[in-house]
């Protein structure tokens, strides 16, 4: 068949057309690679965009038997009734301490420390004091552990920064630092440690104690010295290194329990010649940082075992405490109640204070169970203003409330949902401004938690930020928090 002269010869089309159809069909292959490059997963389904990991929130379950807060259940832990609620007694009141396991330092040390000074070099330069460190009312911290781990210890002061908090609380652990023998240092990590907090632009309470095995004191347990010129030497050598860098420091922690004083009674004037010794030794070397009397457990306990924190600080007033330190230190965990809430309303309610407290064989004193509230904390100020020492400020060294889901730990009793975590701190914070200026200091919360710890340890459910580098797990009160107008 001929075509029509005059007509469209469609056969010169056909090519034109085929070669358009092939280069669509290319560019949509193409299109369509990239696409599943980016979007699409193994295992044939679309890959969501991932969130970012700062933003992470974190729920637990009574359920839960340790997997990481990532795996954990999304509903929240709402906490149980607790007034009128019975409680199982148990045969003696359970001692209410809060001070979680750290008397070990904070994470295992290495099988084998060198018994070298270790000097190491520097990029940062270090913001020096010139005049006498002074807190704001209040000031804002939190408890971070850096020893061991260099890239988490960045990364949790970089959270302490964006959440505007200006402090930070450390363990300067003596059993690391002079671990072998007396006058063997290993200034490695405080050196790393103390770069690091600069960088950030934080300063830091260095909270001095836990003695080597060669000073004794009970090793392993923690406790004072044999010879406490020991304990001297080791401050002298830190405040010397560190001169101008740390701005408070905190000698020992929790003495008011035979734990953490070699397992013997607590006694109140062997603290306070430790805290003179140390007063003196630090102030010798550099005279502007605050010096912080130890935090107290809160307990009920008076025996040789643990004695309560009231009782425990007027002793260390009747040996002559006053002039050795700067500021006081106190805990205010809040257990089951809202920072709020009277100290004696919780005294008089079960469910708010620990149950074996309120069994009569027990004879735990009404006045004493108001350790179980954020406000105790005005009791011991109570003290402060009775001895003469109003003009000093308070530093709240250690303060929360836990989580914990757990349904055979010793610490659900108390515990809260997340969510009422987050109102807490803050509501926390609130109070101190609104009630307790100028008196109050820094208030450090607990924690960012220790990379080491795990979902069985205690501790971790006390934390705003959970163990699960590289990952970022954060509660819901880290947020909070970084909201919260400072």
């Amino acid at each position: 068949m001929q075509p029509q002269k005059n007509g469209f010869n469609f056969m010169l089309l056909l090519p034109i057309v085929g070669g358009l159809v092939i280069a669509g069909a290319l560019v949509c292959a193409a299109g369509f690679a990239i696409w599943a490059f980016a979007f699409y997963e193994p295992g044939g389904r679309a890959a969501q965009a991932s969130p970012t990991p700062t933003f992470e929130v974190v729920r637990f379950s009574d359920t839960d038997t340790g997997q990481s807060p990532a795996e954990a259940e999304s509903a929240p832990v709402e906490a149980e009734p607790v007034e009128n609620e019975v409680i199982e007694q148990p045969e003696e009141p359970a001692e209410p301490v809060v001070d979680q396991p750290e008397a070990a330092s904070e994470e295992p040390a290495p099988a084998e420390t060198e018994n070298t000074e270790t000097v190491t070099e520097s990029s940062v330069t270090p913001v020096m004091n010139t005049a006498p460190v002074t807190m704001n009312s209040p000031d804002y911290s939190m408890q971070v552990f850096l020893y061991w781990q260099e890239e988490i210890a960045d990364r949790d002061l970089k959270l302490v920064e964006d959440a505007g908090f200006t402090w930070v609380k450390q363990e300067f652990p003596w059993r690391e630092i002079e671990p072998v023998e007396k006058g063997g240092f290993n200034w490695e990590k405080t050196d790393r440690i103390m770069d690091q907090i600069d960088a950030h632009g934080l300063k830091v309470i260095a909270r001095l104690g836990v003695q080597p095995p060669w000073a004794g004191g009970g090793f392993p347990e923690v406790g004072p010295p044999e010879n406490m010129q020991d304990f001297a030497d080791f401050i002298t050598a830190v405040a010397t290194r560190y001169k101008g860098r740390v701005d408070a420091y905190q000698i020992w922690n929790e003495p008011n329990l035979s734990r953490e004083w070699g397992n013997r009674p607590p006694n109140a004037a062997e603290y306070t010649a430790m805290l003179k010794i140390a007063y003196e030794s630090i102030k010798a070397v550099d005279p502007y940082p605050i010096i912080i009397s130890a935090g107290m457990a809160p307990t009920t306990r008076n025996d040789d075992v643990a004695r309560p924190d009231t009782y425990y600080i007027q002793e260390m007033y009747d040996a002559g405490a006053a002039p050795y330190f700067d500021a006081l230190g106190a805990h205010g965990p809040g257990y089951a109640s809202p920072p709020e809430t009277d100290p004696a309303e919780i005294a008089q309610t079960p469910g708010l204070a620990n149950p074996g407290d309120f069994e009569a064989a027990n004879n735990v004193p009404e006045e004493l169970r108001r350790v179980y509230g954020f406000r105790h904390v005005e009791d011991v100020r109570e003290i402060m203003v009775q001895n003469n020492d109003a003009d000093k400020q308070v530093v709240l060294l250690e303060f929360g409330w836990t989580i914990d889901p757990r349904p055979d730990s010793p610490y659900k009793w108390h515990a809260v949902s997340p969510e009422q975590q987050a109102q807490y701190f803050v509501r926390a914070y609130e109070y101190a401004k609104a009630n307790w200026q100028p008196w109050i200091g820094v208030m450090s919360l607990i924690y960012v938690a220790d990379p080491t710890w795990t979902m069985q340890d205690e501790q971790t459910y006390w934390s705003v930020v959970y163990p699960t580098y590289p990952e970022l797990t954060a509660a819901p009160a880290y947020y909070a928090l970084k909201e919260m107008p400072k």
